[in-house]
């Protein structure tokens, strides 16, 4: 990446109005926490794979381990993260346990950071 260069105001004027309005609109600072820690799940690039592999189906433990060469021990440890976090939910099927994404945001979620990072 280049470096980009920041410029900075040339004088210190605080402008009241402006910053009355940002401080209605900011969310509450435990909101703010929880939105910081949902985006450090998608910080992992294994995680990352997952989602991918379950936008096009729902599958077990061991199709995921097959699917990205990792063991089910592995997988496992990541998808338990993802559940714990609401992206990814569960059901059970004989004995075996299929993965899904939790909802459509999660798709939201990566497509938009695909796009943006595409530009």
């Amino acid at each position: 990446m280049a470096e980009v260069e920041l410029e900075c105001c040339e004088t210190t004027e605080v402008h009241q109005d402006l910053l009355k309005i940002v401080e209605e609109k900011l969310p509450p600072e435990e909101a703010l926490y929880d939105l910081a820690e949902l985006f450090k799940i998608f910080g992992d690039s294994t995680r990352i794979r997952i989602l991918f592999v379950l936008f096009e189906a729902e599958v077990c433990v061991c199709d995921l381990a097959e699917s990205l060469q990792m063991t089910q021990s592995a997988i496992s440890h990541q998808l338990r993260i993802l559940k714990q976090n609401k992206l990814v939910k569960s059901r059970r099927e004989g004995k075996s346990i299929f993965y899904s994404l939790a909802d459509g945001h999660v798709r939201t979620i990566i497509n938009q950071g695909l796009e943006h990072i595409r530009e």
